[in-house]
């Protein structure tokens, strides 16, 4: 389902742990309650049924209806109208809660002027900038559904999503026009660009300000999809994740439970994960946008200016990935900086484990900076379980949790081959359900009921277990989807692409261990052979056909592929002898 960070959360998740620190500083995260008040005492309560249901130890809390997102996050934004909402940290360009209230309803409006209709799919192709949130927000408030594409994807993968989710409109800016421009759908263009094939942002809107207000325009429910996220799921290749503004508020209410009135307008986030992924815009925007703290956004990763954001802005709070904190702890960059004067109070990795070697060194090079590792689902609105304020009596939850159950969700156990719900302490498949459930996966009736069962239960794809105290471990994935640097990739896609060149007669694609990605995809090929290509040559091919984080980084000629005997490819084994390969080739 989703993985959080970055790209496509399919089934995405974000196994996250979190570590006590004695001088631990009280921070309530605006994301995640991991830092906030919550009395904790006890373990989840099992439901009182035959089944083995655990609920959260927290009461309940209200989800308001008949509002919709940008309703919602936007809430009193007037009080706040001249505090900063987004700055980008290399430009300094930056919108107010004011101008990104008045900037939303007008990029609504002028949808609304050029025919968009509710429940349309809007592509939205963009780096990480400022303008971001508010091209979102103005495209659910006038009832479109955002579906974000990664602008570094491949032309070939953004037409096959907007093919997939029907797309009447797409969002872009100068610098991926290129990519979108022969995709025979409409394109708004941000920045200069201005010719008779697309439709220039601020000249549309200067349009729509002097449209009629009789504009139509059609009420919008909370029932109502808003978003179309692609995640691969447990298996296979990338879905639209079907998310009503109603699962998205849930989300928001359960997530930010325990953020206290003290806290709201008090936040700094680093945005630097993605914002076209579930937890870049609903995780890190909409979250800071409904406690009216300020995004600092930043489009890539370059370790000089990634510091000087934290420091210049005053970061509290960052979302990251394994490889930053590696980046942090190995290189000698860091030292150029004066880390006392860092107002960071925790960080938050997900979408791949952190080694316990190198948290240690991060608590050791940080100390004081809390360190949180997350869990969460595209197919589940964004984030499922998280932590504990550690002054409340429960601390940190425990190493390699990824924490306690939020109100408003339920969570079993079940074993992946009866079906039979477990009790605590006892491995089984990850369920949740709650109203943060997605819908479906649009136009895939067949991968939802497998999915979602009768019951409404979300199956994870991810094998885990709570113990006495109520804490949630993910120790295994039933799924095989490859952690690169926190991106999703799915073998089925890569394998799909390996068996359209001309040479190659079967291949399977496996992840590889790897320090500074976590994983990196491999392949099994059979060669036919007549074939004179080399490894180096089916690595090219398939880099020319896909994005840079799905690229295949390691290929080996077999004969053949071990498959079991219904046809499905043996991949632990293959993973295993390809390890055994490399270890033979590098030891003395």
């Amino acid at each position: 389902m989703a993985s959080l960070l970055i790209p496509y959360l399919s089934l995405n998740n974000f196994p996250i742990s979190c570590q006590k620190h004695d001088s631990a500083i009280s921070f309530k995260s605006h994301l995640i309650p991991t830092l906030l008040p919550c009395h904790i005492s006890n373990m989840a309560t099992p439901a009182p049924s035959s089944e083995h249901i655990f609920r959260s130890r927290f009461p309940a809390v209200p989800v308001p209806e008949n509002v919709t997102i940008p309703e919602f996050v936007l809430q009193d934004a007037e009080l706040y109208a001249d505090k900063v909402a987004f700055v980008e940290a290399v430009t300094g360009k930056s919108y107010t809660y004011g101008e990104v209230a008045n900037e939303s309803r007008r990029f609504a409006k002028a949808l609304r002027s050029i025919g968009l209709r509710k429940g349309e799919v809007v592509i939205v192709v963009l780096p990480n900038v400022a303008e971001y949130g508010i091209v979102v927000l103005g495209i659910m408030a006038a009832g479109g559904v955002v579906s974000g594409a990664n602008p570094a994807g491949h032309e070939s993968e953004i037409k096959k999503q907007v093919d997939a989710a029907n797309a009447k409109l797409i969002v872009t800016n100068d610098a991926h026009y290129g990519k979108v421009k022969d995709l025979e759908v409409p394109v708004i263009v941000m920045g200069e660009t201005s010719n008779t094939r697309a439709m220039n942002w601020t000249e549309l809107l200067i349009a729509a300000d002097r449209a009629s207000d009789k504009i139509v325009h059609e009420p919008v429910y909370q029932t109502d999809l808003c978003a179309l996220p692609f995640s691969s799921g447990t298996t296979g290749l990338s879905k639209g994740v079907m998310l009503s503004h109603r699962n998205l508020v849930a989300n928001l209410c359960s997530t930010l439970f325990s953020v206290g009135p003290e806290m709201i307008g008090q936040v700094t986030t680093l945005g630097l994960i993605p914002f076209f992924h579930i937890y870049g815009i609903t995780g890190i925007c909409f979250a800071t946008l409904r406690n009216k703290g300020k995004v600092v956004v930043m489009n890539r990763f370059e370790l000089r200016t990634f510091l000087n954001a934290l420091i210049t802005q005053e970061v509290t709070f960052a979302p990251i990935v394994p490889p930053i904190i590696l980046a942090l702890v190995k290189n000698p960059i860091v030292d150029e900086f004066d880390l006392s004067k860092l107002k960071l109070r925790a960080i938050m990795t997900a979408a791949a484990p952190l080694a316990p070697e190198l948290l240690i060194a991060f608590e050791n090079k940080f100390p004081g900076v809390q360190v949180q590792e997350a869990y969460g689902l595209t197919e589940h609105s964004c984030i499922t379980l998280s932590h504990g304020d550690p002054e409340k009596g429960h601390g940190i939850a425990k190493k390699n949790s990824v924490g306690f159950i939020l109100p408003n969700l339920e969570v079993k156990f079940i074993d992946p081959d009866t079906g039979r719900s477990l009790p605590n302490n006892t491995n089984g498949e990850v369920c949740v359900r709650s109203k943060c459930v997605m819908l479906g996966y649009y136009n895939n009736k067949e991968e939802t009921d497998r999915t979602i069962d009768k019951d409404g239960w979300l199956h994870t794809g991810d094998i885990g277990f709570i113990d006495d105290d109520g804490d949630v471990f993910i120790v295994d994935r039933i799924k095989e989807l490859i952690k690169y640097k926190g991106f999703q990739v799915a073998p089925a896609e890569l394998e799909a692409i390996l068996l359209t060149h001309p040479s190659v007669e079967d291949a399977a694609v496996v992840p590889l261990p790897n320090e500074e990605a976590g994983e990196i995809p491999a392949a099994w090929v059979v060669i036919n052979e007549e074939s004179k290509e080399s490894e180096e040559d089916i690595i090219n091919f398939v880099a020319n056909n896909v994005a840079h984080y799905k690229r295949i980084r390691v290929v080996q000629f077999v004969d053949n592929i071990p498959k079991s005997p219904s046809g499905k490819i043996m991949r632990r084994v293959i993973k295993e002898k390809m390890v055994e390969k490399m270890k033979a080739q590098i030891s003395p």
